[in-house]
């Protein structure tokens, strides 16, 4: 099971406070074990959303809106995307993970779709096409 793991921005984050040292150590501490583990597949933090955009869709309209954006606790400031057996072991692993931020802070896990998720809307064309491009991407 396929799992994204989302670290809730902060005030702090939002204001680009940058990480101590010490901080830095630790989570590179924990994600070695999850290397170790076979549990990592991606990870990275994520500039403040006044670095970012967003585009907004309506029918064929599309609108380019400018960070920073509202509600800082929905934001997401990284993420890691790991391979676990089940949401448990998920859970198991995030508890162990150091706080990310100087204060309160929450991570959010969220379960990726696989593709038996689509059921008889996933055509034998697509599963080919989607097969296709997972291997050029783990060609690169």
């Amino acid at each position: 099971m396929r799992v994204m793991v989302l670290v809730k921005a902060t005030a702090d984050s939002e204001a680009g406070a940058m990480p101590e040292t010490g901080m830095f150590e630790a989570m590179g501490r924990f994600n070695e074990e999850l290397v170790n583990a076979g549990v990592l597949l991606a990870a990275d933090g994520l500039k403040p959303s006044s670095a970012g955009k967003r585009v907004a869709f309506d029918g064929a309209s599309r609108t380019v809106i400018d960070g920073p954006f509202a509600a800082t606790r929905e934001l997401v400031a990284g993420f890691w995307l790991w391979e676990v057996r089940d949401m448990a072991e998920a859970v198991e692993w995030v508890k162990r993970c150091p706080n990310p931020m100087p204060g309160p802070s929450e991570i959010e896990i969220r379960p990726l779709y696989e593709m038996a998720d689509f059921g008889e809307a996933m055509t034998p064309e697509l599963r080919e096409q989607e097969q296709r491009q997972s291997d050029r991407l783990a060609g690169r």
